[in-house]
């Protein structure tokens, strides 16, 4: 038998053989799939192309499946030490500073719901104080987890003070957390992947997020701009809260006092000057509706109350 016929009786075997005149041929067994041979291309050519946009599309969904942001956290609020801390809770509504919260989230909720109030975005409302220490996140979070009792309204509490959050260390969860200023930075963050749900049954959160540099230029961003309106409008029974930072430290709250609808102006009592609580209202006279909270006032020895006022 020659060496062509030889090679012809492998090849009927499927066996694939390297032929070099005067000695044996070399074989290497394979098997072919028909389907492998249509369009004339080679078989070891198509399994690398189908191999390729296999591997294309696993790679693309797993980076879809990294980049999916949108699972939304819970986080258990400590209720008891929360209430030992001075906080209104629901197990707890009786309480001295939750009748006062009440009288304070009244003409509040009226505002932001009342077709007839005239305010644009009257459920954005804007908690601040002159300067650091008045209490403008105690009483931030006290509004909110008393708006969380009502029937008919839910509340999301923001923590913009981006700057120093106290939040997190009140709550119970890490300041490390994405939120505000990851939504501004990065067009691939929506609201819920920052939002973050609680056992209050009617209370989401939005932390800070990561400290940025810019970080008042990305709250007068158009973005900030849009998000606001979309947490005006998406849910009609809502109220939003923002902790802000302190009006005379940072230009921050500036920014945000302008888009707000409603602004809480915490005054601390018998520390906080008439003159430093003016400077502060001229930072935000732009807003319509202006409270002002009267914190850390003695009625008695031994109580505490908050006073409530309109400017």
């Amino acid at each position: 038998m020659s060496l062509i016929e030889r090679a012809a009786d492998k090849l009927s075997k499927n066996e694939i053989g390297n032929f070099i005149p005067g000695k044996a041929p070399q074989t290497v067994k394979t098997s072919f799939d028909p389907l492998f041979l249509s369009n004339n291309v080679p078989p070891g050519q198509k399994i690398a192309k189908e191999a390729s946009a296999s591997d294309s599309l696993a790679t693309d969904s797993t980076n879809r499946a990294s980049s999916s942001k949108k699972t939304t956290k819970k986080i258990e609020i400590d209720l008891e030490n929360l209430h030992r801390k001075g906080i209104v809770t629901l197990d707890h509504s009786r309480s001295e500073i939750a009748e006062q919260f009440r009288l304070i989230k009244r003409p509040l909720i009226a505002n932001a719901f009342n077709p007839d109030s005239g305010i644009k975005n009257g459920n954005l409302i804007m908690v601040t104080s002159s300067l650091s220490g008045e209490g403008k996140s105690f009483c931030s979070i006290n509004l909110a987890m008393s708006i969380a009792m009502e029937m008919d309204h839910r509340v999301l509490l923001v923590d913009a003070d981006v700057a120093r959050p106290s939040i997190p260390a009140s709550l119970g969860f890490s300041p490390e957390e994405p939120g505000l200023l990851d939504l501004l930075r990065d067009p691939q963050w929506k609201i819920p992947d920052v939002m973050m749900k609680t056992n209050v049954k009617k209370l989401t959160l939005i932390p800070a997020g990561r400290r940025h540099a810019h970080a008042t230029e990305l709250l007068a961003s158009q973005s900030m701009h849009s998000i606001l309106a979309e947490l005006a409008h998406r849910y009609h029974d809502r109220v939003v809260i923002f902790d802000s930072p302190p009006l005379l430290l940072t230009s921050e709250a500036r920014v945000l006092a302008g888009q707000m609808g409603q602004i809480v102006l915490v005054v601390e009592a018998e520390r906080t000057t008439q003159q430093t609580v003016k400077e502060a209202l001229q930072q935000i006279e732009a807003c319509d509706v202006i409270n002002l909270i009267y914190n850390k006032a003695r009625a008695h020895s031994g109580g505490g109350y908050y006073g409530y006022g309109y400017y």
